[in-house]
């Protein structure tokens, strides 16, 4: 998938979450208020932080799509992962806010809430719980952290709803003597909420601060360039997240007797090759150096010396 077309697929399911929350909002919050249900309207205000949260990756999507220039030499990327850690960060306040109101509720008498808001609740799980599945999955399909996480902000908001229609049950059952039961609840929630907000500000920083990606994409990229005709060994890659792929510094041994011109054609032929063949590859940039049998391990990282007279530097792949 190219860049543009996971951008846009990508700000598309971000839009969805956010009308389908806007509509939840007024229904949560209208319900709670009427049928007497803090849970309810804790539910309801989680589900606005979806709506800023949903605007927050769209926009963050859209920045990161952007293609280099002369103020952003190395692309717009990053604006994908301030986006995630922004909706993290968004997550712990709307944990935090709940709690705090929570607590208020329970030390304040109040009456058992109205059993049509079960009603309510149900529809509102099954509609949030199909959402996070529906995002999520996409984000898997683009590799988007930024999607994840506004994913499992549906989740969240499917778990608020959860644990309200477990606390509202509790009180219709036990009377009004657990009447309190419905902001217990709440308070539940809100840690689950920020457990998540905690869950995905961590791979959000991971990718700001230029944490390397995993092995298996370091290996791949070092079997793609070993591949190409006349690169003797892979001295060293330095990787990092831009978005949804990587920019990578490779440094590639070759024969010392390429001349530079030679050297530089061998370069690019690696980059092409990494570029056009891994479509999570946003750039790489070619250091050549000599190898040098005597100073080179064995490491199973290099090749065997081409047994030709073609050169390495103009061959074919």
């Amino acid at each position: 998938m190219n860049g543009n077309r996971r951008t846009q697929r990508a700000v598309r399911i971000a839009r969805l979450g956010l009308l389908t929350n806007a509509v939840l909002v007024i229904v949560k919050v209208a319900t709670g208020i009427v049928g007497r249900s803090y849970a309810l309207v804790a539910d309801g205000v989680e589900s606005t932080t979806d709506i800023f949260s949903s605007l927050i990756v769209s926009r963050g999507l859209q920045i990161s799509g952007r293609s280099p220039d002369e103020r952003y030499p190395f692309g717009y990327g990053k604006a994908e992962a301030v986006a995630a850690a922004a909706v993290a960060l968004m997550l712990l306040g709307a944990a935090a806010g709940i709690a705090v109101q929570a607590l208020r509720e329970i030390r304040v008498p109040h009456t058992v809430p109205a059993p049509f808001t079960l009603v309510v609740l149900v529809a509102v799980i099954g509609l949030k719980e199909l959402l996070f599945r529906t995002v999520f999955r996409v984000g898997e399909e683009v590799d988007s952290v930024a999607v994840r996480v506004d994913a499992w902000h549906h989740r969240a908001d499917a778990i608020t709803s959860g644990a309200a229609f477990v606390g509202i049950s509790i009180a219709l059952i036990g009377g009004p003597e657990w009447a309190e039961a419905d902001d217990w609840a709440a308070l539940a929630a809100s840690g689950i909420i920020a457990a998540n907000g905690v869950r995905f500000l961590r791979p959000a920083v991971y990718d700001l601060m230029d944490r390397a990606p995993s092995p298996a994409v370091l290996e791949l990229v070092r079997h793609k360039a070993l591949e190409v005709r006349g690169v003797r060994r892979i001295e060293k890659i330095l990787a990092r997240r831009s978005g949804a792929g990587y920019r990578v510094v490779l440094h590639v041994e070759a024969d010392p007797t390429l001349s530079l011109k030679e050297a530089h054609t061998l370069g690019g032929r690696v980059r092409r090759k990494l570029v056009e063949e891994m479509p999570t590859m946003v750039d790489a940039v070619i250091h050549m150096e000599p190898f040098l049998e005597e100073e080179a391990p064995d490491d199973g990282h290099r090749t065997p010396a081409p047994t030709d007279s073609s050169s390495p530097g103009t061959g074919q792949q």
